[in-house]
């Protein structure tokens, strides 16, 4: 039986925490091959630790009718163009400091071409259409706790990184370096948040907050007012505990504090826990691996079932095989809403999506463009479609179609 009352924790992290670092120059590569050829074949793993930067993985670049030496040769010069491209990305996010610097880490990349086995599989010919990247079970969740239909308690601690990045980049706060974490603790009733239990924000600062030292009490009231102004009117009470820094300074942040790995962060980028999750990761890859396109076209339907008022949650699983084009299943589940039979959206959603092979949902949601490093941060879902074709998986342009079902 469904709870209704309840206290759930979900945690975000900035566009400085190591994990987040490396997702970012991972998805920085992922950009760069699609701009040169957007059929590119991309799986980019970053490693970053104290000033050095490692890129290791798989990468075919090439153009229709190319031969086998001018593609390889377009790989190799795609290749080498991305240390300016990483190491913008990274002064970008704003990292200058002794221990981790946009200019001076040490750079090394050892991506190499695709495997030929891996390639036969996924590659459409006349014989077959693309196939699966990989096998998999993948998940897309939505429900109405927020404007964005994103789980409140993940929604609130993107917010709160967000608008505290903000004031960062602005220079309103130049107390502020770019590492950081928040967390949530919200109470539910009937289903529904009601109160934030707590809050925890550690975020990295320089040696002195201004003209005066550092203390506790100096960097809450620094944050406090940024992490209010996230909330509704009431959610905050007397009540509510803080965490601000509660181990004490945090001047040794990033990179140079903690070794950072692309993938790391999986529930930070979908759904804080509130969802299942298929255990693939996102940034680094391409959009024909099925781990990242196919959760995106999960949520892209699980949205949009929700925006139609068919429930209040909805959670979607699919899952493939590598090589082979069908989902080899797709499961709809309306968490006890009776306004239409799941079983009836699991056979019109695919549907609607040409069978949600991996060529299809890359078709509808337009992700063959260098749109991926704008996702490394702050969440994949719950963000605004931009006129890029970023984000496009969140878009609600199924609402009318999916009324008339029920």
């Amino acid at each position: 039986m469904t709870r209704s009352s309840y206290v759930f924790t979900s945690e975000s992290v900035s566009e400085g925490h190591p994990d987040k670092v490396a997702d970012r120059i991972s998805d920085t590569v992922v950009d760069a091959f699609l701009s040169a050829e957007p059929e590119a074949r991309v799986a980019c793993e970053t490693l970053v630790t104290t000033n050095r930067i490692v890129l290791a993985g798989e990468v075919r670049a090439g153009k229709p009718g190319g031969s086998k030496a001018e593609n390889k040769a377009m790989t190799k010069e795609i290749i080498a163009s991305l240390e300016p491209k990483v190491r913008a990305a990274v002064k970008d996010i704003g990292y200058a400091q002794k221990g981790f610097h946009w200019e001076k880490a040490r750079y090394q990349c050892f991506l190499h071409g695709q495997s030929a086995h891996i390639a036969q599989g996924v590659d459409a010919n006349a014989k077959k259409d693309e196939g699966a990247g990989d096998q998999g079970i993948m998940f897309g969740y939505a429900c109405n706790e927020t404007p964005e239909l994103m789980p409140a308690t993940l929604q609130y601690s993107h917010n709160i990184l967000k608008v505290l990045a903000k004031a960062r980049h602005s220079g309103e706060r130049p107390e502020l370096e770019p590492d950081a974490k928040s967390q949530v603790t919200l109470r539910y009733e009937n289903g529904k948040p009601v109160h934030v239990e707590q809050i925890v924000v550690s975020h990295q600062h320089t040696k002195k907050l201004g003209a005066d030292s550092y203390s506790t009490k100096r960097i809450r009231a620094l944050l406090e007012p940024y992490v209010k102004g996230v909330f509704p009117e009431g959610l905050i009470t007397k009540k509510t505990e803080w965490h601000i820094n509660p181990t004490g300074k945090f001047e040794i942040g990033g990179p140079d504090g903690d070794a950072g790995l692309t993938g790391r962060k999986i529930i930070v980028d979908t759904y804080g826990g509130a969802s299942p999750h298929g255990g693939g990761a996102f940034s680094g890859k391409d959009p024909t691996k099925v781990d990242r396109s196919a959760a995106y076209m999960c949520r892209y339907l699980a949205k949009n079932v929700v925006a139609a008022g068919l429930a209040d949650r909805c959670t979607i699983q699919i899952s493939y095989a590598i090589g082979v084009a069908r989902p080899t299943s797709f499961y709809v589940d309306l968490h006890g809403a009776n306004t239409i039979d799941p079983a009836k959206l699991e056979k019109a959603l695919p549907e609607m999506v040409d069978g949600c092979t991996p060529r299809a949902i890359r078709q509808h949601l337009g992700l063959n463009k260098p749109i991926y490093a704008r996702t490394a941060a702050y969440g994949h879902f719950g963000r605004t479609p931009d006129n890029e074709g970023g984000f496009s998986w969140e878009r609600d342009n199924l609402v009318a179609e999916l009324k008339r079902l029920s």
